[in-house]
């Protein structure tokens, strides 16, 4: 029996999920986590085969969460979802130790798929997002400077783009506030912005958020 843990901060989201997978009969659904923190706990706790990883999530979010879990267990493998397809966000996640990467518009047989391929030890991407990160690969003076960010510098930038204040995140990311400034410093240098607001346009003109966000 594979057993898999679900982790976004929707309700509808992971009920959703859990109906497409609990009818497979070798999978068994153990727990579920609103957040990075409590997918963290959870997996120490239940040690699970599978993680279904929302990366857009409150507190320490699903990449930070997938780097501890990673840290923490060999044998638990995870599976991040996005609504992004475009790079940084496909190749941040898998740099960061995730088997697999599907956005949040896979097909049911996809995501099932998905599971039996990293239990297997097997690297699963969806097609598209896979031929996107080629594509970055091999063309080093992309146009999309979040490319040139680090995994704590995008995970700044993402949180400065929803409003977030400094002091709560850096108690997200459990560093202090000077911490956050000169990572934001680095970032806006790299990105040639100099407010939040010039990098909330920035970050959706490369489809990093939503339009509804600013």
């Amino acid at each position: 029996m594979i057993k898999i843990i679900l982790a976004d901060d929707h309700d509808l989201v992971r009920r959703g999920i859990r109906r497409i997978l609990e009818d497979v009969v070798d999978f068994s659904i153990i727990a579920e986590a609103k957040n990075g923190e409590d997918a963290v706990q959870l997996c120490r706790k239940n040690a699970p085969d599978v993680v279904l990883m929302d990366v857009n999530m409150p507190g320490i979010g699903g990449l930070e969460a997938t780097k501890r879990i990673v840290r923490m267990s060999e044998n638990t493998r995870v599976i991040c979802l996005s609504m992004h397809k475009e790079s940084p966000i496909p190749m941040q996640v898998m740099n960061a130790g995730a088997f697999g990467f599907l956005t949040k518009d896979a097909e049911p047989e996809e995501v099932i798929r998905a599971i039996h391929k990293v239990v297997a030890g097997q690297k699963y991407i969806d097609s598209e997002v896979a031929n996107s990160i080629a594509i970055d690969k091999l063309s080093p003076n992309s146009d999309n400077p979040f490319n040139d960010l680090s995994d704590r510098e995008l995970s700044i930038a993402l949180r400065l783009t929803k409003g977030k204040r400094v002091p709560d995140i850096a108690t997200e990311l459990s560093i202090n506030a000077k911490t956050v400034n000169t990572y934001r410093y680095r970032m806006f240098e790299k990105l040639g912005v100099t407010t939040d607001v010039e990098l909330s346009h920035l970050a959706l003109r490369h489809k990093l958020i939503d339009s509804n966000l600013l």
